[in-house]
């Protein structure tokens, strides 16, 4: 083989990794059609019959909440198989303590859902009996924070957390008709019933990344501050850095 075929190969495979690599970023995003429900009456039928939107429940997710269990909703896409049977949580460590009997989530007392086409997740309460959902709409889930079930420990003592957190694409914000990664991500927090949600950052940020203070078990947010109120992250725009105890978490304190 010529070092030309090579090449030409070569390139070629490229570009047909890049138009795979489009295909799967457009894939994950919702339409404003498909963000309208039929009801707001926080049953299961709620998101299942939103309009233009095919849904599939995923996994009955264990917490560390004895009565509190969770199930991922995900979006079916008209050409897909719909065999949506992946499942991520657990098992992805940041932080480690080294003490004994300690099971180190992403950060302390808390393990995490991934999203790709998750839309909602579902809140069961043994209890009562009662199912409802942590947003009244289709919505664009980036990462799911809730209590870990296995014993998980800081700085050699036991910590175990009691609410939820979930960073989201939940509003069309530049306005483009579609919800995706390039509108603001909020981040919320939720209690342990789903009786009360709190929007931790300032609506005209979007958040970035996150990282843990393990010292003082915080959580710090880089967002970028969206000035010129056209709806996304601009590379031009200021990265700000918020801070949450993650002993309880309130709204989120400026840093810089």
């Amino acid at each position: 083989m010529t070092l030309k075929t090579i090449f030409s190969v070569t390139l070629l495979s490229s570009l047909i990794a890049c138009n795979d690599s489009n295909k799967v970023k457009k894939s994950d995003y919702l339409t404003l059609e498909e963000q309208e429900v039929i009801e707001n009456n926080d049953t299961i039928n709620t998101i299942i019959t939103s309009t233009n939107l095919t849904t599939t429940s995923n996994k009955v997710i264990l917490t560390g909440l004895d009565s509190i269990r969770l199930v991922s909703m995900y979006k079916i896409k008209p050409e897909s198989d719909k065999n949506i049977n992946y499942y991520e949580d657990s098992s992805y460590y940041g932080y480690h303590d080294k003490s004994e009997d300690s099971y180190n989530y992403f950060m302390p007392g808390l393990d995490i859902i991934n999203g790709y086409n998750l839309i909602n997740i579902a809140h069961y309460n043994l209890g009562n009996e009662k199912t409802s959902f942590l947003f009244k709409k289709p919505v664009l889930i980036k990462t799911v924070y809730y209590p870990g079930v296995k014993k998980d420990s800081l700085l050699k003592k036991p910590i175990q957390r009691d609410y939820f957190m979930v960073s989201v694409y939940d509003e069309d914000t530049n306005n483009d008709t579609l919800i995706n990664k390039k509108d603001l991500r909020k981040l919320y927090h939720f209690d342990k019933f789903n009786t009360k949600k709190t929007q931790l950052l300032p609506s005209d940020y979007g958040v970035i990344k996150s990282t843990y203070d393990y010292k003082n078990d915080i959580m710090y947010i880089y967002a970028k501050h969206d000035s010129n109120k056209n709806g996304t992250g601009d590379k031009n725009e200021a990265m700000h850095i918020f801070w949450i105890d993650l002993n309880d978490p309130k709204e989120a304190k400026k840093m810089l």
